[in-house]
């Protein structure tokens, strides 16, 4: 073995299927407390009319549940890499004003960036362009995966954290599905440690309309496993990457397609694969640094009011990892950098 390649992914961001369904601490339940704060905090901003992205921390105060949200924070960077809150009654608030709610649980979890090239802030994951999708084609005319209801390959997004609020689930399917990248790292490192020096050199990516233009690769090669300050750190998305090579005119190498192919297997295998089915209310929070997330396929309700919809903030964490500059500019617009705002 290359005694250059990064050293096994130890502590608890590297687990597996069986550990995390046999040892279910990683399921936060608000308490009657926690909801009383959101709810008070919510209303009195709501009534004055104050909206999402019109206010900070300190004007949503949350005396108890505020400390408790830093320690899950903390075991997001640090731990296993993922929370899933629950027991947050979304029948109890409309729309706007569960908006206010979730933007103000953000502003505990970090800085917002923006999703898109409208500079979306706060996003909708709801199947609106459906229609337009085709099989193995999720960016085909402008259309982004999540306004589909295609199943939804493993991948990473372009923040140190991803938070999904479950408004509404689907008439049948649209699983979250998760996995660790570490463990997905260690698998490679001991049954096909050849394939590893393609992922940690990197690969230009399509950025699908999220880079500074609309056609737009990325400027670095962006390393899938990236070892740096002592931590091991990993960003994947396969189509962009195979729409990168396209893109360049440079065919990736088989040991490239190989590589590529196998963290993606990996990732949706029966080791590592962690099924969740959400529930109205739940608030899934992952660090994409160490977990992989992908989606299954939906089928949606026809009344407009009932149809499958998510709240989606992308955040960076205060004094976040330290990341490599060829991987934390993964979108042409700097170290930890949104999406550029065009439209």
């Amino acid at each position: 073995m290359d005694m250059r390649l990064p050293p096994e992914a130890t502590g608890p961001s590297a687990w597996t299927r069986v550990e995390m369904e046999q040892d279910q601490s990683w399921v936060f339940q608000l308490s009657d407390e926690d909801l009383d704060e959101l709810e008070k905090a919510t209303t009195a901003l709501y009534n004055r009319g104050v909206s999402p992205l019109e206010f900070r921390q300190k004007d949503f105060p949350l005396p108890s549940l505020g400390p408790k949200i830093s320690s899950l924070l903390h075991e997001i960077e640090y731990g296993r890499g993922f929370v899933l809150m629950r027991g947050l009654n979304v029948a109890d608030y409309a729309l706007d004003k569960l908006s206010v709610l979730y933007w103000g649980l953000g502003t505990y979890l970090g800085q917002t960036i923006s999703q898109n090239s409208q500079g979306d802030l706060l996003g909708h994951v709801k199947d609106m362009e459906g229609g337009k999708y085709t099989q193995g084609g999720y960016y085909e005319e402008g259309v982004r995966g999540h306004r589909t209801n295609a199943l939804l390959a493993p991948h990473t997004d372009s923040s140190d954290l991803v938070g999904l609020m479950c408004v509404r689930p689907a008439k049948k399917g649209g699983e979250s599905w998760i996995a660790s990248s570490m463990s997905v790292y260690n698998r490679i490192r001991v049954t096909r440690p050849e394939l590893l020096e393609p992922l940690l050199n990197g690969f230009h990516y399509d950025l699908i309309g999220k880079g500074r233009t609309a056609v737009e690769l990325s400027n670095n090669r962006i390393p899938v496993y990236s070892w740096f300050d002592g931590l091991l750190s990993c960003r994947f998305n396969k189509q962009q990457i195979e729409l990168g090579a396209q893109r360049a005119q440079e065919p990736l190498t088989q040991a490239q397609q190989e590589a590529i192919d196998l963290v993606e297997n990996l990732a949706v295998s029966e080791d590592f694969l962690l099924p969740m089915t959400f529930e109205p209310g739940d608030i899934q929070l992952l660090n994409n640094h160490t977990t992989m997330h992908s989606r299954g396929r939906f089928v949606d309700w026809d009344e407009e009011e009932k149809r499958r919809l998510l709240l989606r903030l992308w955040v960076n964490i205060p004094n976040g990892r330290a990341l490599a500059p060829e991987y934390a500019d993964r979108l042409n617009t700097g170290g930890r950098g949104g999406v550029t705002k065009r439209l």
